[in-house]
């Protein structure tokens, strides 16, 4: 069958799709050129002459995949609603229990951060990009008035820092603790870091906050 002709710009998105999928599949250790270019039933040479070297595809491929996260993350951050509102709906997609980012990916992304230079400095940039779209937000809450958040780059920190971490407890474990847990735990996370007794499921802004004038806006 003849191969359609693509542009540079999408010939090295295919590779980049194809190389995400052989990422975690096989692992950042174990997979090579050849599996690349084999799934797409091109040459070695073609994906070098996009990507010189291995560590390149798999840096630009981690950041091909996480930066359609990050636009979705975006996304939830920018509407226009109150500001706790907004965290809750990113902390609940970011949390291991849906649709949020390739988990197994980024479990795989960080372990060969330890000794790819390339992919730790693309990884690291994303993981500041994340922090600091969820320290936006918590500095307009707390500026608001809708929760007492003293330090909201430090709050975004432990946040993150939870649920990466149970994260890779789920994708390791699977099945070891139930989706509604999770829920419940991503929830009680956010509202201590945010200094509030819990989240109101039917309306998440605290009760303290909704009298007349010191409503935040929706």
């Amino acid at each position: 069958m003849t191969r359609v002709r693509l542009s540079v710009a999408e010939r090295r998105e295919e590779l980049l799709r194809a190389a995400v999928e052989q990422i975690e599949a096989r692992g950042v250790a174990a997979v090579r050129i050849a599996d690349v270019a084999s799934a797409l039933g091109v040459s070695n040479a073609l994906v070098l002459y996009h990507f010189s070297t291995k560590e390149k595809l798999v840096a630009e491929a981690f950041a091909y995949a996480a930066e359609g996260d990050l636009a979705h993350l975006r996304r939830l951050l920018e509407r226009r609603t109150s500001a706790l509102r907004r965290l809750r709906a990113a902390v609940r997609w970011y949390a291991p229990t849906g649709q949020a980012k390739g988990w197994r990916l980024w479990i795989e992304g960080w372990a060969a951060c330890l000794r790819e230079p390339a992919l730790r400095e693309v990884a690291g940039a994303l993981d500041q990009q994340w922090k600091a779209a969820l320290t936006r937000v918590i500095g307009e809450g707390a500026a608001a008035g809708e929760f007492p958040c003293p330090d909201p780059a430090a709050a975004a920190w432990r946040l993150t820092a939870f649920l990466d971490g149970l994260a890779v407890q789920m994708t390791s474990y699977a099945g070891s603790l139930s989706r509604a847990a999770m829920l419940e735990w991503a929830d009680a996370a956010l509202a201590r870091e945010l200094g509030l007794p819990s989240l109101d499921e039917s309306d998440p802004r605290p009760p303290a906050l909704d009298s007349p004038g010191n409503r935040p806006p929706t």
